[in-house]
C-alpha cells in the first residue's frame, strides 16, 4: 500500500518517509511525483510530493533475494551469533570502500576496527564530511542504517558509523542532556527521557545501562511514535530490548 507524502523539500519528504513507516529508508520504494519548485514572486510555489511504499521481503546485498534469511536471522537483528575477526573487517573494509568510491562524495574510509564481539566501528572522513552528515544527521542516519542492515545481513554483526567525529559530538552532547535524568533517576528510583531522535536515543540507552546495571532500562515508543528510554526498578528482571 502506498502513501503520498508532502514537504517543502524532498529530503523533508524522505525525513517523514521513515517516521511515518518506522523503518530505514533502504527498506522503503520512492517515486518522486512533483520535485519542490520557489514559484515567482512567491507565486505557484510548489512542494516536493512522494509516493511512498514498504518494500517486499528483499533487501540486497549482492541483489540476492533473502526472504528466507530473513526468517533465520530475525533472533540475530537483536543478539548476532557471528563474532567479528579480522576476516568479516577485511571484508566489511572492501565493500564501504566500494560504497564510497561510487558516491558522488569527497570522503573516504578512515578505518574499520572491532567496538565488540559483534560490532565493528566504521570510520570516515573527508571533505564533504559535513554533507554526508546533512541537516540535523537526516543523512548520517540514513547511511548508518544502510550499513547496518548491509552488514547485519551478511555477516550478522551490527555496525557503529562515525563521521568527521559526528557520533563523538553527538553522545557528548547526550551526555549532558542525560545528567539531570540520572539525578531524578537516583532521587526517585524511575525516570524517563524526552523523545528521541534515531541514534540519539540509542546513545541514551547505552548511557543509562553503563549508569544503571541493576535497574531496567528500555525503549518505549510515544503515541506520536517517537522513541524514549525508560528507567524503573518494576521491570528489571525482563529481558533487556
Amino acid at each position: 500500500m502506498s502513501t503520498k507524502i508532502e514537504a517543502k523539500t524532498i529530503d523533508e519528504a524522505y525525513q517523514k518517509a521513515v517516521k511515518e513507516f518506522e523503518c530505514s529508508i533502504v527498506e522503503l520504494d520512492i517515486t518522486i511525483l512533483q520535485n519542490p519548485s520557489a514559484g515567482l514572486l512567491g507565486m505557484f510555489k510548489k512542494n516536493a510530493v512522494i509516493e511512498v511504499s514498504k518494500k517486499d521481503e528483499k533487501i540486497n546485498s549482492d541483489n540476492i533475494e533473502i526472504k528466507e534469511s530473513v526468517k533465520t536471522k530475525t533472533i540475530s537483528k537483536k543478539s548476532p551469533v557471528c563474532s567479528v575477526n579480522d576476516d568479516v573487517i577485511k571484508k566489511i573494509e572492501d565493500g564501504v570502500d566500494k560504497l564510497l568510491n561510487a558516491s558522488c562524495y569527497d570522503i573516504e574510509l578512515k578505518k574499520i576496527e572491532k567496538y565488540n564481539d559483534n560490532t565493528v566501528c566504521i570510520y570516515v572522513d573527508g571533505e564533504d564530511a559535513a554533507l554526508l552528515i546533512g541537516k540535523e544527521g537526516y543523512r548520517y542516519k540514513a547511511f548508518s542504517y544502510l550499513l547496518y542492515n548491509w552488514a547485519n545481513i551478511k555477516y550478522d554483526v551490527n555496525v557503529r558509523l562515525e563521521i568527521a567525529e559526528f557520533l563523538s559530538n553527538q553522545k557528548e552532547m547526550i551526555k549532558k542532556y542525560l545528567e539531570h535524568v540520572i539525578q531524578k533517576i537516583k532521587n526517585n528510583g524511575r525516570a524517563q527521557t524526552k523523545v528521541l531522535d534515531g541514534i540519539l536515543v540509542k546513545i541514551a540507552l547505552e548511557e543509562l545501562r553503563e549508569e544503571f546495571p541493576d535497574k531496567y532500562v528500555g525503549i518505549r515508543t510515544a503515541r506520536n511514535g517517537g522513541k524514549y528510554v525508560l528507567v524503573n526498578d518494576f521491570n528489571k528482571d525482563k529481558n533487556k530490548e
